[in-house]
Parts: structure tokens; sequence; C-alpha cells
């Protein structure tokens, strides 16, 4: 059995089975992998993947085993050359972080600038997606850091630590009617068509559960990922728009902001990793740039501990920063 037979497996269940992708992402052969992972099957006695004549169709029940197993052993010989590397080079290497549209766009800058001034030779990679996409880059070993608020539930069987509460603002044209009143009702917001984000990202989960306990239907005409695709639709006059505050800077000064944080209740963005990762010095610092009440001794501290509820536990008596 060989680590990169381990890297092909689980480099076809990254690329939904299919073996061309694969070996385009491993800059390697089609055949080659085909043959690798034959070999593998032959030594283990099954199969691991199911196949309609030479095409793979399904993983087995065992392979999925394998494949999770495999993950695991990937992320370890990841993490024995990262403690090589902070050893014989401390402050060169790489920091991949998933995260949204709206944490790139408006949170991400000015950390990701102190960072790179104080590791100018730590190369960093930046992937944007949905809840789920950002969940299955970390569980692949594609990312180190997932930075998240929606679908927390996804990342049960990972770290998760408390980085900051944000809520949204409603943001309207100067001339609409919502534009003129002090404090918005849920009722008012009702009235009107409304512009927000896609179902799985940041505050669509929030918004329901402000709506239905008002015993209101929202009339969501659209949704997208990005708050500027949002702010683009409400200057268009398609509707409403509802986004996290943060993403309300000076250059949207076209568009009025009105606070909805009594509307909605606020958000927790989070940042997690495996628990097998080996986290660099300059990952500690990146943590601490991003959020500064995660020291280096209060994740080795969360790192420690066998759940997220003790890790919750662990955060309870701090008061997180509002955005």
């Amino acid at each position: 059995m060989k680590i990169q037979q381990l890297r092909y497996i689980v480099e076809i269940a990254n690329q939904n089975l299919n073996v061309t992708e694969a070996a385009n992402a491993l800059y390697t052969s089609q055949p080659g992998i085909s043959k690798q992972v034959r070999l593998l099957e032959d030594e283990l006695g099954l199969e691991i993947f199911e196949r309609n004549g030479k095409h793979i169709k399904a993983i087995t029940p065992a392979g999925k085993k394998i494949i999770g197993i495999a993950r695991e052993l990937l992320v370890k010989t990841q993490s024995i050359r990262a403690i090589a590397e902070e050893y014989t080079q401390p402050n060169h290497g790489i920091l991949r972080i998933a995260t949204t549209n709206t944490q790139a766009r408006y949170m991400l800058p000015a950390v990701i600038e102190k960072f790179s001034k104080q590791y100018p030779d730590v190369s960093l990679h930046v992937h944007q997606g949905s809840p789920n996409q950002l969940y299955d880059a970390l569980l692949s070993g594609e990312v180190d850091f997932a930075i998240t608020t929606e679908a927390q539930y996804l990342f049960d069987d990972v770290i998760l630590l408390p980085c900051y509460k944000w809520n949204r603002s409603i943001v309207v044209k100067p001339d609409h009617p919502l534009a003129k009143l002090k404090n918005v009702t849920i009722e008012e917001l009702g009235k009107y068509p409304l512009v927000t984000y896609t179902f799985g990202f940041t505050g669509v989960s929030d918004l329901d559960y402000a709506f239905n306990s008002a015993g209101i239907l929202p009339n969501i005409v659209f949704t997208a990922t990005d708050a500027d695709v949002i702010k683009t639709y409400v200057r268009l006059g398609l509707g409403v728009g509802i986004i996290a505050s943060m993403a309300h800077t000076e250059s949207d000064s076209d568009l009025v902001a009105i606070d909805a944080s009594h509307l909605f209740k606020s958000s927790v963005t989070q940042i997690a990793f495996k628990h097998s990762t080996f986290l660099r010095n300059y990952m500690y610092d990146f943590i601490n740039y991003f959020s500064p009440h995660l020291t280096k001794s209060k994740v080795e501290q969360a790192e420690s501990l066998r759940d997220n509820a003790s890790v919750r536990k662990l955060f309870e008596g701090i008061a997180l920063e509002e955005k």
C-alpha cells in the first residue's frame, strides 16, 4: 500500500468519481491512476469503487470507510511535513483558507495585509464557496482553515472557534419609503420584495426565523452569494436588500443602510480546522490577527478538548466583538 494510491482514491472521491478530473488535479495520467487503484484493490482483496465497465459509478460501503481513513492519513502526512518545516523553515509555507464571499471581501483584507507583512514568505490561498463547499474543502484537506457562519452543524466533527458577532442592515435607494423610517418593523419590511443571500450563505436562516416568528411569508425575489451583487440589484430597483452590515461601505453612498439588528438575531463567525491538523506558529498568528481573543494558548486549550460543546464552554465568559 502506497501513500500515492491513497491520494488517488481520495481525489477520485473529491472529483465526484471522475478519474480524468482526478488525474488533472494531481498532474498525472488517467491510466496511471486506474492502474494504481486496481493494484490497491487487488492487495486489499475487495473493491473500493463499483464500476460499470471501465467507468466508476459509485463507492462501495467498504470503500467509503477506506477513503475516510485515507483522508486522515493524508492529513497526517501533511502534518509530518509541517512539523519538519516548522523547524527547518519556520517562516516559510502555505496557508489555505476557505470562506464565503462576504468574509473574503470585507473582513479578510486587513487581516491578510497584516499577516503578509509579518510572513512575506508564506503563500496565502483563499477559496470561496458555500458552507457545504467550505466543509468539503476542509474535510478533504484542500484547506487548513474554514471561516464560516451558516450551517455550523456541518462542522461538528472539527474544532470550531468563535471569532466575532455581526448582524444585518437593510439597504435601499434614498427615494425608497423605508429610507424615511427611523425604526423599521418586520411587518413593514414584509411589504416589499427582498434581495438577499442565497440559502445556506450568510443570514438567510435567521431571516426566515424572524419572518416566521411574525407569521409573515417573505417575498424573496432574488438571491446571490455575493453582497456586491445584491447591492447591484437593489440599485436596479429589484427590491429591498438585506446584507451583512459589514458589507455596506463608504463607496455605497448611493444606498441608505438601515440597521436591522433589532429584527434579526446576531450571527457568530467561527474559524474551523481539523483535529488532526498540526498548526504552525504562523497559523496561530493568523487566527489571532483575525480574532484577537484567540491567542495561541487559548487555541491550544481548544485543541486539547474532545468536542465542540467543551470548546463552547471554554469561551463562555468571553464577550465577542461586534462587527
